[in-house]
C-alpha cells in the first residue's frame, strides 16, 4: 500500500480564540501535522476548500453556522475527511445527530486532552484509509484495461512485462503456480495481447475428461474410427487453428496423449483418430500447472522431452503471500463486481476490513479471496463490510468478539469502560426519546425502566426531553 504523507492537515474550528489557541497548543504538543485555525463556520469552508484537510475539529455552537451545518458542508466537498465534534452539556442530542451525519467523533466540554489528540490521529489514519481506497479504485480502472489484471506490485509487473515481450510470438508458453493465483487469467491476458486476439481462445480442463473422451476431443475423429462415431468431429486444436488453445492442468494428461501432444508441437500437425493424413495446424499452445512436473518425471508419469517442449517459456503466478500489497487493490475489484452482480452497489470496506484482509493467510490465493468478498457482499446487512461479515479459511463468518473502540484503548480500564458505557447511554436514551416525543413515562416503557430511573439517567447525561418534546408536539 502506499505510504502515508509526511505531512497531515488538521483545521480546528471555534469561535473562541483562547479554545483556539489551546487545541492547537495541546494537540501541536503531540501530533505531527499542520495545523489551520477558524474563528467562524464560514471562514472554516473556505479553508477546507483551500487547503483539503486531513481532519476537522469544530465546535458544535457557533454563531454565523453551526458545527452541524459545516460538517455537512465539509462532508459534501470531500466524504473522506474526518470531522470530530465539540460540544456542551446542552448539546448532546445535537452531537448525537452529529455522528448519524457522518461525524468520526464527539466529546463533551471539558475533555481529555489524551481522548482528543487520540481522536485527531484515529482521523488521520480514517481519512488516509479512505483516501487510500479512493486511490485503489482509480488504479482497478487502469489495470483493468491491462488485459484483466489487477495489480500494481512489482512481480505481477514483470509478469506484463514478459507477456508483452512474448505476445506476438509463437513460442509456447508453461504458467506455473500455486491453485488459485489466477494462471487461467494469465492465459487469456497473453491472448489478449496478441494478433491472435479477434480469434476465440480455446480452453481444455484436463483432469476432467477421461483419456479416451479427451484424446477424442483434442485431436478430433472420422465417421467410423469408433463405436457410436456416426459423424466426423473436429477437434479442439482444429478450432483453435488461427488461435491459442490452453491446456490447464497439463500434468494431469495420461501418457499416451501425452506422446501424440508432443508430435503436434514437434510437427505443427494433428491426425483425427480413424485418419492417416496429418492436418497442419497453426496453433498457439499454452500449458498450466499447479503441480511439480519435475517431480512427475522423476515418478515416471510425465514426459521429459514434452516438458521440454512445453518449458520455452516460463510465466510464474505469485501466491497471494507473495503480492500482499495487491490485497486491497483486489479485494476493492471484487467488491465492485459483486456488489454490480447482486444489486448492492454503494457498498464499501470499513477500514478496519482492509486491514483485516491484510492480515489473513489466504491459502486459496486470489480465488479465496475472490470467494470470500463474494460471499461478505451478500451476508452485508448495510453498506458497509464489517470484519465479521468476511468468512474464515473454513466458509465460516469470523466470530470476531472484539468491539471497535475508537479513542478509548489507550485508556485505563475504568475509565474506557465509563466512557464506552457513557457513549452508549447517550446514543440509547436519545433514540428512546426521539421514538417517544420526549415523553418520558412513553420512553421509559420502552427501555424497561421505571419512570423515575430514567429521569435519573437522563439528568445523569445532560438530555433535556423538551427538546425532542417541542420537535413532536407530545406532552408527557
Amino acid at each position: 500500500m502506499a505510504k502515508k504523507s509526511p505531512e497531515q492537515r488538521l483545521l480546528i474550528v471555534d469561535d473562541r480564540e483562547d479554545m483556539l489557541k489551546l487545541l492547537k497548543q495541546v494537540i501541536g504538543g503531540k501530533c505531527k501535522c499542520r495545523i489551520d485555525l477558524a474563528k467562524s463556520g464560514y471562514e472554516a469552508i473556505e479553508k477546507v476548500r483551500q487547503t483539503e484537510p486531513d481532519v476537522v475539529l469544530t465546535d458544535i455552537k457557533m454563531p454565523d453556522l453551526d458545527g452541524l451545518s459545516l460538517l455537512r458542508e465539509v462532508l459534501a466537498f470531500d466524504s473522506s475527511i474526518s470531522v470530530i465534534i465539540m460540544t456542551g452539556y446542552a448539546t448532546v442530542e445535537s452531537a448525537v445527530e452529529a455522528l448519524k451525519d457522518g461525524a468520526l467523533d464527539f466529546f463533551q466540554k471539558p475533555f481529555d486532552n489524551d481522548m482528543v489528540i487520540h481522536a485527531v490521529k484515529k482521523g488521520f489514519e480514517r481519512t488516509w484509509l479512505l483516501r487510500e481506497n479512493r486511490r485503489l479504485q482509480e488504479q482497478i480502472a487502469s489495470t483493468q484495461k491491462r488485459y484483466g489484471f489487477v495489480g500494481k506490485s512489482s512481480k505481477i509487473m514483470k509478469i506484463l512485462e514478459l507477456m508483452n515481450r512474448i505476445a506476438d510470438t509463437d513460442v509456447t508458453v508453461l504458467i506455473r503456480g500455486e491453485s488459485g493465483t489466477g494462471k487461467e487469467v494469465a492465459a487469456r491476458a497473453l491472448h489478449q495481447m496478441s494478433r491472435r486476439s479477434s480469434k476465440k481462445m480455446i480452453t481444455v480442463n484436463c483432469p476432467a475428461l477421461p483419456e479416451h473422451i479427451l484424446e477424442s476431443e483434442l485431436f478430433g475423429y472420422a465417421k467410423g474410427a469408433f463405436t457410436g462415431a456416426d459423424k466426423d468431429k473436429i477437434g479442439l486444436f482444429l478450432a483453435a487453428n488461427g488461435s491459442s488453445i490452453l491446456l490447464d492442468e497439463i500434468a494431469d494428461i495420461p501418457l499416451s496423449i501425452q506422446t501424440k501432444l508432443l508430435r503436434v508441437l514437434q510437427e505443427k500437425e494433428i491426425r483425427p483418430l480413424g485418419t492417416t493424413t496429418p492436418i497442419k495446424v497453426d496453433v498457439r499452445v499454452i500449458a498450466s500447472t499447479n503441480q511439480d512436473l519435475e517431480e512427475k518425471i522423476a515418478q515416471g508419469t510425465f514426459r521429459e522431452d514434452l516438458f521440454y517442449r512445453l518449458n520455452v517459456v516460463t510465466i510464474t503466478m505469485p501466491s497471494l503471500k507473495e503480492i500482499s500489497e495487491d490485497i486491497p487493490l483486489l479485494a476493492q475489484h471484487f467488491l465492485e463486481l459483486y456488489s454490480r452482480e447482486y444489486g448492492k452497489e454503494g457498498l464499501e470496506f470499513a477500514p478496519e476490513s482492509i486491514r483485516c484482509l491484510m492480515q489473513r493467510e489466504w491459502k486459496g490465493n486470489v480465488r479465496q479471496l475472490q470467494n470470500a468478498v463474494k460471499r461478505a457482499v451478500l451476508l452485508a446487512s448495510d453498506n458497509v463490510i464489517w470484519p465479521n461479515d468476511i468468512p474464515m479459511e473454513n466458509g465460516q463468518v469470523k466470530a470476531d468478539n472484539t468491539i471497535t473502540m475508537p479513542c478509548v484503548s489507550h485508556l485505563p480500564y475504568k475509565k474506557a469502560k465509563e466512557e464506552i458505557v457513557g457513549r452508549f447511554s447517550v446514543a440509547y436514551l436519545t433514540r428512546a426519546l426521539q421514538e417517544s416525543g420526549g415523553n418520558v413515562s412513553a420512553a421509559a416503557r420502552r427501555c424497561g425502566l421505571e419512570r423515575q430511573s430514567l429521569q435519573r439517567l437522563l439528568k445523569k447525561h445532560h438530555l433535556d426531553p423538551s427538546v425532542f418534546r417541542n420537535h413532536h408536539g407530545h406532552q408527557d
